[in-house]
């Protein structure tokens, strides 16, 4: 370890004092730093466990102990003090008999020894996040159950770019726009990513915004309203190895100069603060007391610690060679097991039984080089994989295709149509293509798809192909749900996952690549696990660390992974579908979607439900085989024989009446064909709609139209929030043919002269002219656009004025009014209304304001007289005392007042007389 560049040497009489070891085992990686007497690092490592923590010390230790051995004096026999910290930590200090150092205290010391002049440290781990301050006493603000905003949310975003984390460094290098992404946890920021993905943003720029997202996350998730601010130093893997997300932080923060610590070894140094603890003696402020909002590893509560190291005061030292032998002690070890449950099959048995009755579920299928005539092309752009199938007129499949789209659905697609073309026999064409999933409008506008449909709509069309009559669909994807409930032929209920993608494919994906290998093999390991884990039915960040914990007790990938299957459903029946009993789901089921390819997930559906389901052998597919059906149908609609044709016979089925004519009319999809796909070209450019106060960042794809000059061009437009983002200036309709990724209604499927009352709302409340500054006699005061003040302002921009004040309005709410008071909100958890108005406060204190008036109002105004109460929210009641006691300046700049009375808006008597 050094210090501003130079070797740490204390002056000291003591010689051959023993080597201080400090073994940091941390969620995802094994760190060991060995310091001489002196305090030179003599050995630092830094080792991913993958899950395997005993293996991973004895491998990192050992290698640590040989290059040591050969350096000093006493070889083998050389003296020790070990010291283990980390959140694996505890365990490792139980196997191995090593005093156990508390991960902020490892921190703090190594802190306080190499880089004093720090005022606030930043670290990320690689399930952990914590920011310490060191300005008058030490406080630590850690993450509690969230994963967000760590290493091991870095890592799932950077697979879902098909890159590693150094990968997602470099691609934010070339970074120039930032999208918003949520980091609360990993479910939230792919629902945001995914969908920039598949509408073609650029990798850097999504690149960049992960880390963005993460320092978002970061700075209102742990400082929690207190500032940053001072000499900040950056410890951590994922701070040390990409230089791109501290640069982030750095222009977050707005740092400069020396205010920017990067020490030398950032990675390791909870593991060199655990060495710097050793030999039980006192070390730098020991006696401060360390003021913790989130327990630390081996604590029961958060508290106050002034307790630095679990260690007797006359240590027993170890030698090399002792400590090398009682490596011995992790080889088997094992501690106490979490809860089992029931295996996925008792025996071979039933595994084979299983396998005979699902292999019978296959959907018809025919030589597409036999075909002749009209075939129906879907296509489902899902939220990770792209899928295709051709059907004949009768069903059959011709063809299929299915494949991950590497965050580049539009190219793939490209790719797999040329493909499909080369294939086609001479006679055959494509008669009518349908869309769906996420890329649905993308694939219209690139590729010129006849339509698109709803993707629930498609799964149904699919499933009720296999099973007339089905009454109960779960379609499980990359990171959606969707369980559709029938009742006679009709859709009685739709659900869907929301916000959350707990258990959906992506998770077990993403669990099974942090394990080195792929779902598949890691499907396979469940199907006769023994002793599977009971990872309950939580949210992906809790199980994660349920998993963690199994891990850590000794449980075998193949008990987890079945253990995961298990969670799954049980996520999707009881927490998505909120079913109170698995009966509810009806005798016939129909699962699908590429996670029900996995054989544990469905064995694990069928024991928790109590039913045998149908699972097609083209589970991954239906979306697309739905679409390419719903194609079919459209193509016979358009080509059946109307009530006014000779011949016409409501009572004959369009197949029939088909089969009659002698010749079928020629339809062809208008899809791009093989000739305009081999001249296909996309540009990307971005633009400020500028159609209203929200100003939106367009993401606009223009697509080539090939050779043809009497083809418009196509264009896809994406970061619009509603239709006019949509709309081109006049000079480009013509030439342009554009798809509007909102779905919005389109202006002749609504009444023109329908007003906008929310407009005309939010003009008439902040439309006001308040006084000039210099005909104001008492000054200025400033009102914040927020919350009540929705409903009151027209009430107090009065009074005030009255007064003869001139009242100062806050600006409309924006992300950039939203990261002014980033920093000052005090909780994670309260709603955005609240956490804007943070930034509304400040912006009025930017703007040079000095009273400031923001009322408590714990009633509203009682609009309905049978109305049972009229309470405010909480957060509406109370936020004001919010923002005085978490704004510095509202607290210690004596200039500038707040003033934030309760008052009784509901009742004008009393309201009168507290003004």
């Amino acid at each position: 370890m050094k210090k501003d560049g130079a070797e740490l040497n204390q002056k000291t009489n003591v010689k051959a004092l023993p080597l201080r070891v400090g073994i940091d085992v941390g969620s995802t990686t094994v760190k060991i730093v060995i310091l001489d007497e002196h305090d030179k690092m003599l050995y630092g490592d830094y080792e991913r466990h993958r899950a395997d923590i005993r293996s991973t010390i004895i491998s990192v230790v050992t290698k640590a102990l040989d290059s040591v051995q050969n350096q000093v004096e006493g070889g083998a026999e050389r003296e020790l003090s070990v010291r283990v910290t980390g959140s694996g930590g505890f365990a490792v200090s139980q196997w191995l008999s090593i005093p156990f150092i508390q991960e902020v205290v490892a921190s703090t010391t190594a802190v306080r020894h190499i880089i004093p002049q720090t005022d606030v440290v930043i670290e990320l781990g690689g399930e952990d996040a914590k920011i310490t301050y060191f300005t008058g006493g030490i406080e630590q603000r850690m993450n509690g159950t969230c994963a967000g905003g760590t290493g091991a949310f870095i890592d799932q975003m950077a697979a879902l770019l098909e890159t590693d984390a150094s990968g997602l460094n470099e691609l934010a290098r070339g970074a120039t726009t930032i999208y918003p992404i949520a980091a609360r946890c990993g479910v939230f920021a792919k629902t945001d990513v995914q969908p920039l993905i598949n509408e073609g943003a650029r990798r850097e720029d999504i690149a960049a915004s992960i880390f963005q997202a993460v320092v978002s996350q970061t700075i209102s998730g742990l400082a929690c309203g207190k500032p940053i601010r001072g000499r900040v130093a950056f410890l951590g893997g994922p701070l040390h190895f990409l230089d791109q997300l501290r640069h982030r932080f750095i222009e977050t923060l707005k740092l400069s100069g020396d205010a920017i610590i990067v020490p030398e070894n950032s990675q390791l140094f909870v593991a060199g603060g655990a060495a710097f603890s050793a030999y039980g003696t006192k070390q730098p402020g020991e006696d401060e007391k360390i003021n913790c909002v989130s327990g630390c590893p081996g604590c029961d509560k958060s508290d106050t610690c002034t307790k630095a190291v679990s260690t007797a005061e006359n240590e027993n030292f170890v030698t090399i060679s002792e400590l090398r032998s009682s490596l011995k002690k992790l080889v088997g070890a094992e501690m106490q097991e979490v809860q089992r449950i029931e295996p996925l099959f008792a025996n071979q048995k039933e595994l084979d039984e299983f396998y005979e009755r699902h292999s019978a579920e296959i959907a018809a299928t025919s030589d597409l080089n036999a075909a002749t005539g009209p075939v129906f092309l879907g296509l489902d752009a899902g939220s990770t994989t792209t899928k295709a199938v051709l059907i004949d007129s009768d069903g059959r499949i011709l063809w299929r295709f299915y494949d991950v789209n590497a965050g580049n659905p539009v190219e793939l697609a490209v790719r797999v149509l040329k493909d499909l073309y080369k294939q086609l026999p001479k006679d055959v064409y494509i008669a009518r293509s349908i869309s769906t999933g996420y890329g649905e409008a993308l694939f219209q506008a690139a590729l010129g798809v006849d339509g698109g449909e709803v993707e629930t709509i498609a799964h149904y069309r699919a499933a009720d192909f296999f099973v007339p009559g089905v009454e109960f669909l779960l379609d499980i994807g990359g990171q959606d749900m969707k369980c559709l409930r029938m009742k006679n032929g009709a859709i009685t209920s739709i659900q869907l996952n929301e916000a959350c993608s707990s258990g959906c494919g992506s998770f077990l994906d993403n669990f099974a690549r942090s394990l080195g290998m792929n779902v598949r093999e890691f499907s396979q390991k469940a199907l006769l696990a023994e002793k599977p884990v009971d990872l309950g039915s939580r949210c992906t960040v809790f199980m994660n660390s349920r998993v963690k914990q199994a891990q850590k007790e000794g449980a075998t990938v193949a008990d987890i992974s079945a253990g995961l299957s298990y969670s799954v459903i049980k996520n999707a029946l009881f927490k998505v579908i909120k079913l109170r009993r698995a009966s509810e789901i009806g005798s016939k089921v129909v699962v699908q979607g590429g996670t029900f390819n996995n054989d544990a997930v469905l064995r694990a559906f069928e024991k928790i439900a109590g039913v045998n389901v149908f699972r097609p052998d083209v589970a991954g597919l239906m979306g697309a085989y739905g679409a390419a059906l719903i194609a079919r149908d459209q193509w016979l609609d358009i080509i059946k024989l109307k009530p006014e044709e000779e011949g016409y016979d409501p009572k004959v089925s369009v197949i029939e009446e088909l089969k009659k004519r002698k010749e079928i009319p020629e339809i062809h999809s208008s899809i791009a064909s093989i000739e305009e796909l081999e001249n296909f070209s996309v540009s990307l450019e971005l633009r400020r709609c500028g159609r209203c106060a929200n100003n939106c960042l367009l993401t606009i794809n223009n697509f080539s139209n090939g050779d043809d000059p009497d083809r418009p061009l196509r264009r896809f437009i994406t970061g619009n929030r509603c239709e006019r983002g949509a709309e081109l200036p006049d000079t480009e309709k013509s030439a342009v043919k554009t798809i509007d990724a909102s779905n919005a209604r389109k202006t002749e499927e609504t009444e023109k002269d329908v007003p906008n009352l929310f407009a005309w709302k939010y003009k008439r409340l902040f439309s006001y002219v308040p006084l000039a500054p210099q005909s104001a006699p008492r000054g200025v005061v400033g009102l914040p656009r927020v919350l009540n003040m929705y409903e009151n302002y027209p009430l107090w921009f009065t009074f005030f004025t009255e007064l003869g004040f001139s009242v100062k309005l806050s600006p409309r709410s924006t992300r950039s009014v939203y990261e002014l008071g980033l920093e000052t909100i005090p909780s994670e958890s309260v709603c955005y209304p609240g956490k804007i108005s943070h930034g509304h406060i400040e912006s009025l204190l930017k703007a040079g304001v000095k009273f400031i008036f923001y009322p408590c109002a714990p009633y509203e105004i009682k609009e309905d007289s049978g109305a049972g109460n009229h309470y405010n929210c909480p957060i509406v009641t109370s936020y004001p005392e919010v923002l005085r006691n978490n704004i510095d300046a509202l607290r210690r700049d004596h200039n500038v007042r707040f003033i934030n009375p309760f008052l009784p808006i509901d009742d004008k008597r009393r309201l009168a007389e507290r003004l």
